[in-house]
């Protein structure tokens, strides 16, 4: 039963991503802003709202047991990145594989791409150090803690900044097609955009709650711990919108869009969520997060390599997929 519960939350997450992201677009072509906002800001904040309320749950509000809540709630906030630099990027680019072909060329735009990069790789790097840092140093623990949460900030002013030379350099947000809502007659307007937007997030963390509910009788029934059930599982839930959005985007051409959406979580991913772990939980160097957080950033210093060369094609981040398999191969040998 409680397999079956995992699956229709799966398809609540689902509906809920193809409603948001239908609003979405639409609310950035009314604002006139760029497809690296609507995407980096909007659309990765919006669908990052399902693993925010995973970790954040379990902490606060979780099951009777403390041990189990912090291993939900690290595995959730590491399996997330860990999720989108490897299998997100790489199912993203398998889905344009017969189209463009092995070698056929992704085209997001560059420079905010590699600002997300940059921004997620030096984040990242902070929260391995903070293993390092005893727990008797609470103010050191805070303090890097506030540091993550400012290298958001300053994130998200730099993107800000950049949208109006984006748009009128081509990369305005364009939507395609009717809202859903617009369909049963209501006008489109802003009002209506929102009220399409709050109701795919509704959806997300609705989706979300539902599976925290299963997480620790799953690991029971399969012998395994929540860590590693919540880095491996979870993630699989509540990356699943940044996925469907981003494969839904770059099969309709819009790669900077599908990047975005799946960098631009990695960036809040990477700063706020681990900020309020290394606050909230033991947050040590166990085998499965330390080999995690390698390999999340290897995947994306790889990605980066890849934007800075300047030639981007499907099948290098075929490579990204391999590296979660290796991860796969390595925790559960």
């Amino acid at each position: 039963m409680v397999f079956l519960e995992l699956f229709v939350m799966l398809l609540v997450i689902l509906i809920a991503a193809e409603v948001f992201t239908n609003a979405l677009e639409h609310l950035g072509e009314k604002l006139g802003i760029s497809e690296g906002v609507t995407g980096s800001l909007f659309a990765a904040i919006g669908t990052a709202l399902p693993e925010t309320s995973v970790p954040l749950l379990a902490l606060l509000a979780g099951t009777q047991n403390a041990a189990t809540n912090e291993e939900i709630g690290v595995g959730a906030i590491l399996g997330a990145p860990l999720m989108l630099a490897t299998l997100s990027i790489c199912l993203m680019a398998v889905s344009v594989w017969k189209r463009r072909g092995t070698h056929g060329h992704l085209r997001p735009e560059r420079s905010g791409l590699m600002r997300d990069l940059n921004f997620f790789i030096i984040a990242f790097s902070f929260a391995a150090i903070a293993m390092y840092v005893p727990h008797t140093m609470v103010a050191v623990r805070y303090a890097l803690g506030f540091c993550m949460v400012m290298i958001y900030f300053v994130y998200v002013m730099m993107t800000i900044n950049a949208s109006k030379a984006l748009v009128e350099d081509g990369h305005a947000t364009e939507a395609e097609g009717d809202m859903f809502l617009c369909k049963a007659g209501l006008p489109n307007n802003m009002i209506v955009v929102v009220t399409q937007l709050a109701l795919g997030l509704v959806l997300l963390v609705a989706g979300a709650k539902g599976f925290i509910g299963g997480v620790e009788e799953a690991s029971h029934l399969l012998g395994i711990s929540a860590l590693l059930l919540s880095l491996l599982i979870i993630p699989i839930a509540t990356e699943l919108p940044e996925k469907v959005n981003s494969i839904l985007w770059i099969r309709k051409g819009k790669d900077t869009l599908a990047f975005g959406n799946i960098t631009g979580a990695m960036v809040f991913q990477g700063t706020l969520l681990p900020a309020i772990g290394i606050m909230l939980t033991p947050w040590v160097p166990r085998k499965e997060v330390l080999l995690g957080i390698v390999l999340t950033l290897a995947a994306t210093i790889w990605l980066r390599y890849l934007v800075a060369k300047g030639g981007l094609r499907v099948w290098h981040l075929l490579v990204n997929g391999a590296i979660y398999v290796t991860y796969l191969l390595l925790v559960l040998s």
